[in-house]
Parts: C-alpha cells; structure tokens; sequence
C-alpha cells in the first residue's frame, strides 16, 4: 500500500487537496491542521503523507502534513464509534500534540468540545488512547496498538477488508497471526489471517 504522495499542489480548500503527480491528479481529504501546513504551498511541490479508507462502495484518500498526524487519525477511528470524518474533526480542531494532552490529561471537556463529539464519546476516546499515548510518550511516533505498522500488515488487512471482513476483526487477526510467525510474507498474513477471523 502507498505511503505518501509528493506532487505539485494544484487546488486547496480546508477539507480537500489535489495534488498532481505524473498528470494524474489525487483528489485527498485533509484536517485543517494539514491545510495550515500545506496551503502557502500552491502551485508548489508538496508532500503528504495518505491513508486510504475502504467502506462498503466508498473508497477515500486521507492526507496528512506529518507520520505523526496520520498515527493519530488511525488511533482515533480504531475507537468504536468514532469514523474518518470524526477523527479529521479531532485533528481540525485540536493539534496532535493538544490532542494527546488532551488524552493524557484526560481533560474530558476539551475532547468534547470538539464538535460532534459528545460526552460518551470523549470519555471512550480517553478510555481506549491513554495507554496507547503514554506508552508512546518516549518515541518520536505514537503506538499503533492493534493498528497496522508495516507495509506488509496494511497490504493484508486491504486484501481482507476488500473481501468484505470488519476492519477491527482483520486487523486482531493480523495481529495474531503475525505473532506467532512476525515474517510472514503479505500472502501468508492473510491466508493465516483467513482461519482466525
């Protein structure tokens, strides 16, 4: 799976970047955060780094200014509840470093005040990330948790989420089978992956 996309930037607004690479233009959704970085850049080359989401028949690219934003955003959609649009409301709204204070501090009332994000939810964005943040305080990146780290493992959790499984059973799967055996080529993952799920 791609990593990042570097390009010429061609269009920009709060929510979208297009960016040409090889005169194909990649139509990305960004957070305001990324947009701040990136939108004195137009007409110029930029880079960003792209998560691509699969539901059902929508398929998406995310864009993000920097590897630690993009972490953040696959933290934050692996909470229940909380879906790509939410997760890029959290990253328009509060930094990445106000974010895991926020989460850390377990200051409830500013995650809430993020819009569309209710009590419930800001305390199960707490609940599910403090571990995973703190753990992570030391690195220069945050944890992934049951998130995908390698090429190899975000390679076979698409494979098995375009095969019509959940995303959070593939990717336990994955985790699972990658620790009884961490070398497993893309092919191998999945079809090991395939048994668990």
């Amino acid at each position: 799976m791609y990593d990042y996309i570097k390009g010429i930037l061609v269009e920009i607004t709060p929510t979208q970047a297009v960016i040409e690479n090889n005169g194909i233009g990649y139509k990305l959704e960004i957070s305001l955060g990324t947009y701040s970085e990136i939108q004195q850049q137009e007409n110029g080359e930029v880079k960003l780094f792209i998560y691509y989401h699969v539901k059902e028949d929508i398929a998406m690219w995310y864009g993000f200014s920097s590897k630690d934003e993009r972490q953040m955003f696959m933290l934050l959609i692996d909470v229940n509840g909380i879906g790509p649009n939410t997760a890029r409301m959290f990253l328009s709204s509060l930094s990445t470093e106000e974010l895991k204070k926020a989460i850390i501090g377990e200051n409830v009332a500013k995650i809430k005040g993020v819009k569309g994000v209710g009590l419930k939810t800001a305390q199960r964005v707490i609940i599910d990330l403090k571990d995973k943040i703190v753990k992570g305080a030391d690195s220069s990146t945050l944890p992934l948790g049951n998130a995908v780290v390698s090429p190899q493992q975000e390679e076979a959790l698409t494979a098995l989420v375009m095969l019509g499984f959940a995303k959070s059973a593939s990717q336990k799967a994955i985790n699972e089978v990658l620790k009884e055996n961490p070398n497993y080529k893309v092919e191998d993952i999945v079809k090991h992956a395939l048994k668990k799920i």
